[in-house]
């Protein structure tokens, strides 16, 4: 837990880097750009399409009867548009997730190793193609888990948890494995996400809450919906700086462990090389 905590607090010190603060950006705009080119061409009609089914819905109108007998009938006219947002909003996380994995993170990654690591010894057992596999097959997982839990969102307690677990989930598994890509040998990396596996999901369990934080906007109010071409862009800064801070996190976290990993090994071969009687490192 010490090292978990230790690479939390460099992580958000690593955060202020002004490299890490511009390299943000870049995700940024190319999601800002997509959502907004997306949007201009498909906003009214996915918001004409989810209305319609609501309304072939009888407990749906139910529900929406409700509120205007109870004075939030205003709430009527952007329910549709704030079930698209909501239904958009797991899309932006991942897009942003992968970004982050894509622009940010090597040039984080190396920052970490140039600054804390500079002696810790290279052994690149993960290539750029294996990593892209690697976080394609984690996606993909993490996608079917999400649908297929989509209705046990409807019981009020988990849909506080399912979410942040699947995306903690993949986070853990994408930034784990580009953390210790260039630095851990194949079997290296195998053995400390076997032996770390616990803390690494926590993180990135603990990730996920923090990323789920701009997605309560849109439970906020109304009038929220209305301020969205300002938000959305908000959020995804916000979505971004996330996942920059878990790969910082999980570069402190697994680096650390790599250098501990190997200088147990040495210690482990200087004691049994060293003959009967002789002190270790004779």
């Amino acid at each position: 837990m010490s090292l978990m905590f230790d690479s939390f607090w460099r992580a958000v010190a690593y955060c202020m880097h002004p490299r890490v603060i511009g390299l943000s950006f870049l995700p940024l705009v190319l999601m800002v750009a997509l959502s907004f080119g997306l949007g201009y061409f498909f906003w009214d009609t996915a918001v004409a399409s989810v209305a319609a089914t609501l309304e072939a819905y009888e407990l749906m109108q139910s529900f929406l009867g409700w509120l205007e007998r109870v004075g939030m009938g205003s709430l009527r006219t952007v329910f549709a548009p704030l079930v698209v947002l909501v239904l958009a909003t797991p899309v932006i996380v991942l897009l942003c997730l992968l970004l982050v994995a894509l622009f940010m993170s090597p040039a984080m990654i190396e920052l970490v190793g140039q600054r804390r690591f500079a002696q810790l010894e290279r052994k690149h057992g993960g290539s750029l193609l294996a990593s892209i596999f690697w976080s394609l097959g984690s996606t993909i997982v993490a996608l079917l888990a999400l649908v297929m839990s989509m209705p046990l969102w409807l019981v009020p307690p988990l849909v506080l948890i399912l979410p942040p677990l699947i995306w903690g989930w993949l986070t853990y598994r994408v930034f784990a494995f580009d953390a210790l890509a260039q630095h851990a040998s194949s079997a290296e990396r195998k053995t400390i996400l076997r032996q770390h596996r616990g803390t690494l999901l926590l993180m990135g369990v603990l990730s996920g809450y923090l990323g789920a934080a701009p997605s309560l906007l849109w439970a906020s109010g109304a009038m929220l919906v209305a301020l969205a071409p300002l938000l959305v862009p908000v959020a995804i800064w916000i979505y971004t700086l996330v996942f920059a801070f878990a790969s910082l996190w999980f570069a402190h976290f697994t680096l650390a462990a790599l250098q501990r990993l190997r200088a147990s090994q040495v210690v482990e071969a200087d004691g049994t090389s060293s003959p009967p009687g002789m002190p270790p490192g004779f």
